[in-house]
């Protein structure tokens, strides 16, 4: 099982179902469909909590995100492939547009010209009824 912590503003979505992804860089091990993830807002703080119960991991994709100079998301790669509705996307990953994703990255991450990493998508886990 692989954990990913998220910062509290992604709850609210993450829990109402519309935020069912997350871009990441590249690390040793992570998630691989068909394992349980596990949500957290506050991952190793004394205010740890878990958002949903443990989803299951759906694809896991390289994504590229290409940047303009001022910071601007020129196009999305998933997979090599550009997709075509980047706004669309934007809001999917829990913003209101491209361009307040576009201004999150550079606020967090500074400016760049590319980054390479990878697109993981869940599916919630349908508890059945007793």
């Amino acid at each position: 099982m692989v954990a990913y912590s998220f910062q509290k503003r992604f709850a609210p979505q993450i829990v109402a179902g519309s935020k069912r992804q997350t871009i990441r860089a590249p690390r040793r091990r992570h998630a691989r469909p068909g394992e349980a993830l596990q949500l957290y807002v506050g991952m190793r703080t004394t205010t740890c909590c878990k958002i949903i119960p443990d989803p299951l991991c759906a694809k896991v994709e390289p994504i590229t995100i290409l940047f303009d100079a001022e910071g601007k998301i020129d196009e999305i790669e998933i997979d090599r492939l550009p997709i075509d509705d980047v706004d669309g996307f934007a809001v999917e990953d829990g913003f209101e547009s491209l361009s307040a994703m576009a201004g999150f990255w550079v606020m967090h991450h500074g400016l760049m010209r590319q980054f390479r990493g990878v697109l993981i998508s869940w599916v919630p886990v349908v508890q059945v009824a007793q």
